[in-house]
């Protein structure tokens, strides 16, 4: 029995114009048409084998229709499923709903913007965790989470004002394990040699960039509040040093942060509440410190050694400073050296002819 019923033949039939087609004609086509449809498909299928596929396109079989010199069916090269509808009146009839196109409205159809030559671009995600607005990145709202309490602003003259909201910086358990057993070990065990060991871990690492501004923030905290605690104190500036001398390590933003500690470190008044306690050394240490970071960065920051001078200068030319100030403010200005010692030299001799 024939697949191909005769109401399709008919079908067909009036579809190119043939509208007086007799049954019996149409009856004898079927079972030809099975055939060269069955035919054309086996040819399509070899093709879809050679090709390494499993999944016949139609693209086989225009190429089986060259084979037997038919011309191809055109219009249908899309690579998506054609979308069949049922014929009304009729159970097993389907036919593809094609759309109609007036060569006129294509030729007068605007025409498309050209292709973009392919090409490979590098752009920044973010810098210093901070990502910039371009439009290769996707919009601050995408990537941040909504919440409910968020607040907009807006001027006097009701326009809004864009806000550039924070990025959220997210370590690695890895990381965090490791933050969290330096800081215990610079709080609780400074004078252990898992303590030597964890400086050196800093000064050589080179996965430790995205704890910066975790150690920064951790320094600057403790040393506010610990001026008492001297062995503290020491051991912060051992890891402000192991900081400085790890080179895979971009300190350069941080130094705005760090150097209010280290100068504190160096001129403070009083450094641990023990008489045991040899803040001498830590303000010879310290002195030591800012005389390299002058020296590493004075290239990047031209006024980085200019407003050191003046604090320890102002330190040493205040007659209400104690002498442990002086002491370290004279340190600090050595360790900067002859140049910062003459100008010291100079500007005292100017106090002193001016107060006496």
């Amino acid at each position: 029995m024939s697949i191909v019923s005769k109401e399709t033949i008919e079908v067909i039939a009036q579809s190119i114009g043939i509208v007086n087609l007799s049954a019996d004609v149409a009856l004898a086509l079927a079972p030809d048409v099975e055939y060269r449809m069955r035919e054309v498909m086996q040819e399509a299928i070899k093709c879809m084998r050679h090709s390494k596929r499993t999944v016949l396109t139609t693209d086989d079989v225009d190429i089986a229709l060259n084979l037997r010199n038919v011309e191809p069916i055109y219009g249908f090269t899309s690579g998506g499923p054609l979308r069949f509808k049922r014929a009304v009146g009729h159970k097993n009839l389907f036919y593809i709903d094609d759309k109609d196109l007036d060569f006129k409205d294509v030729i007068e159809a605007p025409l498309p913007k050209a292709p973009l030559d392919t090409a490979v671009v590098c752009h920044w995600l973010a810098i210093e965790g901070v990502q910039p607005a371009i439009p290769e990145n996707a919009p601050v709202e995408v990537i941040a989470a909504p919440s409910d309490g968020k607040k907009f602003e807006q001027k006097d003259d009701g326009l809004p004002v864009d806000i550039k909201l924070p990025i959220k910086h997210v370590l690695s358990r890895e990381l965090q394990l490791y933050f969290d057993k330096i800081i215990d070990l610079t709080v609780n065990r400074s004078d252990s040699a898992l303590f030597k060991e964890a400086l050196v871990s800093l000064a050589t690492d080179s996965g430790l960039h995205p704890l910066v501004p975790y150690f920064t923030y951790f320094i600057s905290d403790e040393v506010s509040r610990g001026l008492n605690d001297f062995n503290l104190l020491f051991a912060l500036m051992r890891v402000v040093w192991s900081l400085l001398q790890n080179p895979h390590i971009h300190i350069e933003p941080y130094l705005h942060q760090l150097m209010p500690s280290v100068v504190t470190c160096l001129v403070a008044k009083r450094i641990g509440n023990r008489l045991a306690d040899n803040h001498w050394e830590l303000r010879d240490f310290t002195a030591n410190l800012v005389a390299s970071i002058c020296k590493r960065f004075g290239h990047v920051y031209n006024n980085l050694q200019t407003r050191l001078t003046k604090t320890l200068l102002h330190a040493f030319l205040d007659p209400k400073r104690s002498m442990t100030q002086h002491y370290g403010a004279i340190q600090g200005l050595a360790a900067l050296g002859p140049n910062m010692v003459l100008l010291s030299h100079t500007s005292f001799i100017r106090f002193y002819k001016e107060n006496k």
